[in-house]
């Protein structure tokens, strides 16, 4: 059954248009877009049900492309001195006593709350960055990739598209000992780690569209060289995407100084990983030398702005990197914070910060600075992820949200500034509907499984207490 949306406005080729419909085909594609009245002479475009959509904005649906879904759990509880220190290294401790609480079926109630708050801030694909793997004992699960399904069951739950990043992980550090809080983490055979990914991935090959499935060494000192040639020789041959956390602390490009010689992305383009298909994410301490090396291999940064915030991390050089040819992404990461436009407006707020200037990334790649912030939420994120979504385009698929043009945050906005208030200030609250893959997931602001979903992550939070 064809489904025309019939939108106020709808956002195409960069601007709002009035009097335009998305068609949505029964495989949950869009089949037309464009002038209501243009469709009679579009071929094979019928269609059975109109959805009228007054004082609506209708646009694509954003990407997350870095979530560790599981660290939904730690918000509230890591913003202490005392109980989590003073940096990132120790953030990290309370961050495994997290992971290490966990059983299967809370790792299920954290990820659909997790995904649950994305798609009601309007996003519909989530990149999964998943390095759960094993019991609080270290152990192997008769099912290798138990976690990883429970993930994936969480994501069909909500119905929001996944794309699970499976993580490898072998060792706390170059010539660190073994740190007990990453035992659930550590695999430390390459060659098992592809049989299960393999394994994994051929399962998903035979779920929903919604779901698909890419590779994520976890980063430089956690897999160390010859483990890192085994595992990306295998993501490279078939063609999938391959993420890595790369210079979020200035301690890991010392590290790799010490191992290798060489600063990070150095060693990265050594290893022939310097490609369309690799996104870096974090990539804030950046050498001499690194961006024009990033900006020819043309590879996506997945830049997590609310969490670098949180954790102190640092500031993204998005400005020397959108002018190398870098795509920039977004990811909500830690989950303090889940808003797409959050990060995209803090991209710049921080290079406003540090050249005390305004506007600084307006005008690069030839777009507005509004337009260029909303492509890195959308398109950029289809990029990193391989998904045939990010933009409102016959042959892709029906990922879309509406926005309420009467929310207090974005009220009486004028259609040539209506991108610049959704970008700049719209509340998430504003978002209304949300469709993934054609289906309705979010309508009129609720989703249909919201309160079980909260309920069961309250039980979660009350048993792990306010001490972890």
């Amino acid at each position: 059954m064809s489904v025309s949306y019939q939108p106020e406005l709808l956002y195409v080729d960069g601007r709002f248009r009035n009097d335009c419909e998305l068609v949505v085909g029964d495989d949950g594609r869009i089949i037309f877009v464009g002038p209501v009245g243009a469709r009679k002479d579009a071929e094979g475009v019928g269609v059975s049900d109109v959805r009228r959509l007054p004082g609506l904005a209708l646009m694509p649906g954003m990407i997350d492309i870095h979530s560790h879904s599981f660290q939904r759990a730690l918000r509230g509880k890591a913003e202490s001195r005392r109980r989590s220190g003073p940096d990132f290294w120790s953030w990290r401790n309370i961050m495994y006593r997290c992971a290490l609480a966990l059983t299967p079926d809370e790792i299920y109630d954290v990820a659909r709350m997790a995904f649950l708050e994305m798609t009601l801030a309007g996003i519909t694909t989530v990149g999964e960055f998943h390095y759960l793997h094993r019991t609080p004992k270290g152990e192997a699960y008769a099912d290798p990739n138990l976690l990883a399904k429970q993930v994936i069951r969480a994501a069909e739950s909500v119905g929001i598209r996944i794309v699970l990043l499976r993580c490898a992980y072998v060792r706390a550090g170059f010539e660190l000992p073994p740190d007990a809080g990453q035992i659930r983490f550590i695999e430390p055979d390459a060659e098992k780690f592809l049989v299960d990914s393999e394994a994994l991935r051929s399962e998903i090959a035979k779920m929903e569209a919604t779901v698909s499935f890419g590779l994520a060494p976890h980063s430089v000192r956690a897999v160390p060289r010859e483990y890192l040639k085994t595992i990306s020789a295998w993501a490279q041959k078939h063609a999938m995407p391959l993420h890595m956390h790369v210079a979020e602390q200035p301690a890991e490009i010392e590290a790799c100084v010490a191992e290798y010689g060489v600063t990070p992305f150095e060693f990265l383009d050594g290893l022939g990983l310097i490609t369309p298909d690799f996104t870096a994410i974090h990539a804030i301490h950046l050498q001499a030398g690194e961006i024009d090396r990033m900006g020819r291999g043309k590879i996506t940064v997945g830049a997590c702005p609310t969490t670098e915030r949180n954790l102190g991390d640092g500031i993204l050089a998005a400005d020397d990197l959108i002018d190398a040819g870098v795509s920039i992404a977004f990811g909500t990461d830690s989950h303090t914070q889940t808003d797409a436009l959050e990060n995209a407006r803090e991209l710049e707020s921080n290079l406003r910060l540090r050249h005390l200037q305004r506007a600084v990334l307006d005008g690069r790649q030839g777009e507005a600075l509004p337009a260029l912030l909303f492509d890195f939420a959308t398109r950029a994120g289809a990029r990193s992820l391989h998904v045939e979504a990010g933009a409102l385009e016959v042959g892709k698929f029906a990922d879309f949200f509406t926005v309420d043009l009467a929310d207090s945050s974005i009220a009486g906005s004028l259609s040539d500034e209506l991108l610049t208030n959704i970008v700049f200030s719209m509340s998430p609250r504003a978002v209304c509907n949300v469709v993934v893959d054609g289906k309705i997931v979010v309508e009129e602001r609720r989703h249909v499984l919201e309160g079980e979903i909260i309920e069961a992550f309250r039980r979660v939070q009350t048993r792990l207490g306010t001490e972890l």
